[in-house]
């Protein structure tokens, strides 16, 4: 049996949340882990069905994109994934989607402003987008460069990636993150749905503008934080 047996399972049951949300078809999207302490990464293999995937064919990797374990490739997108665990410590779980109005969003180069309270439940102002990748970012370590620029973005602009664990790559597609895998599903389904209302209020008001502040930290901080109430006290 695996060493990582428990992990391959947990991204496994990932990558096939992403599908039962209707967040991924064919094979456009994955979900990884991190094990921080033994320095592995667990992600889907590249190109595999979701329908006959299971965990044996899960990929493990160093921090460096070296396959530890595995018969297969490991997704394409691993070397994003991996930017994005090195920089960010606390991350635990990566995702990436093509979802219909988030990476209808990238592809307009628009930020996702934080309209209302749905959106300031899960993420900390405007859901960033960013820049275009240079030529010879995309010719040369594209998929590495797709990671680092979402870093670039947040580094530049102070944003504190756990509390708002999304980015738009321009002309692409989204990224969410969080402490495991399945808080990185969650990440990404709240931001399909906020996406989705975000272009509807534009449709229903093209000179809508985002919430107060004060709701919106009210909203977050309810839910996040030290002195966050909502939901129930753990035991």
């Amino acid at each position: 049996m695996s060493n990582y047996s428990a992990l391959k399972e947990k991204v496994l049951k990932a990558n096939k949340e992403l599908v039962k949300a209707g967040l991924v078809i064919l094979t456009w999207g994955n979900a990884s882990e991190i094990d921080r302490e033994r320095g592995v990464v667990a992600i889907k293999p590249s190109g595999v069905s979701y329908d006959d995937m299971t965990a044996d064919d899960i990929v493990i990797t160093d921090l460096d994109g070296n396959v530890l374990e595995g018969s297969l490739r490991p997704s394409s997108d691993l070397m994003s994934h991996l930017a994005i665990y090195k920089a960010f410590k606390e991350v635990g779980g990566v995702v990436h989607t093509h979802s219909t109005y988030a990476t209808a969003s990238a592809q307009a180069g628009k930020a996702i402003p934080c309209y209302g309270t749905t959106h300031a439940d899960t993420f900390y102002g405007s859901i960033p987008v960013t820049r275009e990748l240079t030529v010879e970012e995309v010719q040369k370590d594209y998929e590495l460069n797709s990671g680092l620029v979402i870093v670039e973005h947040f580094n530049q602009n102070n944003i504190d990636p756990m509390a708002c664990p999304a980015a738009l790559i321009r002309s692409h597609a989204p990224f969410t993150w969080g402490k495991d895998c399945f808080k990185a599903v969650e990440a990404s389904i709240v931001l399909e749905e906020v996406a989705k209302m975000a272009a509807l209020t534009l449709r229903f008001n093209k000179h809508a503008t985002p919430a107060q502040q004060y709701l919106q930290d009210k909203h977050y901080f309810r839910k996040h934080g030290a002195n966050a109430y909502y939901g129930q006290e753990k035991k």
